[in-house]
């Protein structure tokens, strides 16, 4: 199995035996259920789409409502696509935990960042600004976006102000310190993508 689902629950440290103290990202990890399955066959690959089980019941449309009873599990919120092994078996409503990893395996950890709003260029973007002092009037604008008689527009791609964050990241080749399977918790070492308490998919990482 290449992955699972989970919940960010926070940061924390683990201190080894040498008393050093490791900075870890605990992740809730499952349990989920397998909710459709892909074959080479049927749709040209192998995968398995699986739904993360929370404790509070799920409103989903009709549709996706006959999506889950037709691979007989309760509906979910988050589902996701995990790459499935040829040959592997695993079927709708089979159940799929935090187990699966083993501590000082490397995973990918894909989640959504915190949204900032509306930013400007020197948040969003890094700029240096202006002059604080001496009346400059040009502290924090992001100044000259084009040239004048040629070609006479912005070009594509320019830097500007504008939605900062909210968007899908991936933070690679994350070291899991510990995995706590009667919990469903992964310990992961270093920062995660997203809020307390957003969901995020932990992915085997291709390392060459």
């Amino acid at each position: 199995m290449d992955g699972i689902l989970g919940r960010k629950v926070g940061m924390t440290q683990i201190f080894v035996e040498d008393g050093t103290a490791i900075p870890v990202t605990v992740i809730k990890a499952g349990p989920c259920l397998v909710v459709q399955r892909k074959t080479a066959k049927a749709d040209g690959y192998e995968a398995v789409q699986i739904g993360l089980v929370e404790e509070r019941p799920a409103k989903v449309s009709k549709p996706a409502a006959g999506h889950f009873k037709k691979a007989g599990v309760a509906p979910v919120r988050k589902v996701e696509e995990f790459d499935l092994t040829p040959g592997e078996e695993l079927n709708a409503g089979d159940e799929v935990k935090a187990s699966i990893f083993q501590e000082k395996e490397w995973v990918d950890v894909v989640g959504t960042s915190k949204g900032k709003g509306f930013q400007g260029v020197m948040k969003r973007h890094h700029f240096g600004g202006g002059k604080a002092t001496h009346g400059s009037m040009f502290h924090r604008a992001p100044g000259s976006i084009g040239s004048s008689a040629y070609p006479s527009r912005v070009m594509k791609g320019m830097r500007a102000a504008g939605r900062m964050g909210g968007e899908r990241v991936t933070t690679k080749n994350l070291l899991i310190v510990k995995v706590d399977a009667e919990q469903n918790l992964i310990y992961v070492r270093g920062a995660v993508p997203g809020p307390k308490s957003g969901y995020v998919a932990i992915r085997r990482a291709k390392r060459g």
